[in-house]
């Protein structure tokens, strides 16, 4: 078992859009693994592979105990107005902010192989969908909260005990 430490806000790989994957080989294989380790650490429901300091687009999830994964996710379809849910993330430790997300959402890519899949659903599935997708886009969740709120969070983030190392 592999469980790959989380890279930190500040850290230049969670900035950058990921690269969509060319090679299906145990390369990629491994990466899933790794974020599928990862993933199962209790108190996780998603890790994109540039929080591991990959800048590929894959992420895994574990909602609710239901573990998965995609390759090169697209975020396909959301519905429903967006409404402000607490979220957080696990490159910005110790903090929570109302983020406006879409009760639903759909997701489509691939599996290891190359074969299609996807995955669809509501609540804290559709969050970590939108969540883990503007991962692999370069945008963290602090990126989209509304102005006043942002600056709350970015003055929080600044003072914490892990910035900037």
């Amino acid at each position: 078992m592999t469980v790959r430490p989380i890279r930190l806000f500040g850290d230049p790989v969670l900035r950058s859009r990921a690269d969509e994957v060319v090679r299906f080989d145990a390369s990629l294989q491994a990466l899933v693994d790794d974020l599928l380790d990862t993933v199962r650490v209790p108190g996780r429901a998603g890790v994109a592979a540039p929080q591991i300091g990959v800048g590929l687009r894959v992420f895994s999830l574990n909602i609710d105990g239901d573990v998965s994964y995609v390759v090169n996710p697209v975020l396909a379809e959301v519905r429903g107005e967006a409404v402000p849910i607490e979220e957080g993330c696990l490159s910005v430790p110790g903090f929570g902010f109302p983020r406006l997300r879409h009760p639903w959402a759909r997701v489509t890519g691939v599996d290891v192989t190359g074969s299609p899949i996807e995955i669809a659903g509501e609540g804290l599935l559709a969050q970590a969908l939108q969540h883990e997708t503007d991962h692999l886009d370069g945008r963290l969740y602090l990126e989209g909260l509304e102005p006043d709120i942002k600056r709350e969070a970015m003055r929080a983030v600044r003072q914490a005990e892990w910035f900037g190392r």
